[in-house]
């Protein structure tokens, strides 16, 4: 009878650890986020390539996640746990997260980090965005034709290139159709507060913005715009589709699936190296949500022409004459921004009034 118990054991024992070396054997990726997975927008986006991950690897992967996680030192704190506990891969999904990814990667050389939105990488860092502006673009053709009151209000969160760039490019193109337009801009501080949000998007409205854009994560602008009434709006990061066909007549997607699922494949075959990507429309990784039926139908057949134009390469959103706000010329007629200028705009372009905050 003890023999047949030390024989239990010892099998239990060899299947405990076969599981262990199983357990071992997937490949674990982690995903840090800013807001939470419900936000509506950015995060709940990242959150759909996680998804999308296990969809393809079933078995293969473990994800984790942590959601809600401050930029700046809480950020470091998490990255090096889930490091600690065994990720293979980890994507840090917000421009603040930067430092905190290239420290903790110093720190575990074996471990792959992918960091959304920043410029700094290292052996086991690689870096990724999309080109958002281009979604700008279209909105801003959107709204300058679509204005009734020439204002049109903008939510930006922190002034960096990336939120820069979307002002610009949605004025630019909002100016072509619209000489009249006029752009209001609140910063706000903040990827995620609904409460803050709402109130930029009220008093946006107040000031006399019939059409209100945003560079924030969560629906609580369209709410605003739904209550006040007669007031455009755009879904930002997803769809946002529950407030369509209108406050919400469009927006922009950002498909982060397809780039996630082969990141992990890379990691997982062995053939990961550090890169830099900058995708938008012609890759699919800036979607352009459902324009509806609450924009005029030549106005719809105008941005849908565009996007076409995107897609195909025939048209960049920056394409000269374009001067900067002093009046200063930054590029000539034909003339196309390079990736260098863009990825690091910090000035306004001529007609966009305000200052960029420090």
């Amino acid at each position: 009878m003890k023999f047949g118990k030390l024989l239990t054991s010892a099998v239990l024992a060899l299947g405990l650890a076969g599981g262990a070396a199983f357990a071992q054997d997937k490949t674990k990726v982690g995903f840090v986020y800013v807001g939470p997975v419900g936000d509506g927008g950015w995060t709940y986006e990242h959150d759909q390539g996680r998804k999308a991950v296990e969809e393809a690897f079933g078995d293969a992967v473990e994800t984790v996640y942590v959601e809600n996680v401050a930029e700046g030192p809480d950020s470091e704190r998490v990255m090096t746990q889930m490091a600690l506990d065994g990720a293979d891969l980890i994507f840090t999904t917000s421009f603040g997260y930067m430092d905190p990814t290239i420290n903790v990667a110093a720190k575990f050389p074996n471990v792959k980090f992918e960091h959304a939105t920043g410029y700094k990488r290292a052996d086991n860092v690689s870096t990724y965005s999309a080109r958002f502006y281009e979604g700008r673009a279209v909105q801003g053709h959107i709204a300058g034709k679509m204005t009734k009151s020439n204002i049109v209000g903008y939510i930006a969160s922190f002034p960096i290139p990336e939120v820069i760039r979307g002002i610009n490019s949605a004025y630019l193109h909002a100016s072509k159709v619209n000489p009249d337009v006029e752009f209001k801009i609140i910063w706000v501080y903040t990827w995620f507060d609904p409460a803050k949000e709402a109130d930029a998007a009220k008093a946006l409205i107040e000031q006399g913005a019939d059409v209100v854009l945003q560079h924030t994560d969560s629906t609580a602008p369209q709410a605003a715009a739904a209550e006040a009434g007669g007031v455009v709006t755009f879904g930002q990061a997803s769809d946002m589709a529950e407030y369509g066909p209108f406050p919400r007549v469009s927006s922009i997607i950002d498909n982060w699936a397809p780039y996630y699922v082969a990141r992990t494949k890379a990691v997982m075959d062995g053939t990961w190296e550090s890169v830099d990507t900058w995708d938008g429309i012609p890759t699919g990784m800036v979607e352009i949500g459902e324009i509806t039926d609450a924009v005029p139908a030549d106005v719809k057949e105008e941005a849908l022409a565009m996007i076409e134009a995107m897609r195909t390469g025939a048209y960049h959103p920056f394409t000269g004459p374009i001067n900067k706000q002093d009046g200063s010329a930054w590029l000539g007629e034909g003339e196309t921004a390079d990736d260098g200028t863009l990825a690091g705009m910090s000035f306004y372009i001529e007609g966009v009034d305000g200052e960029i905050p420090n």
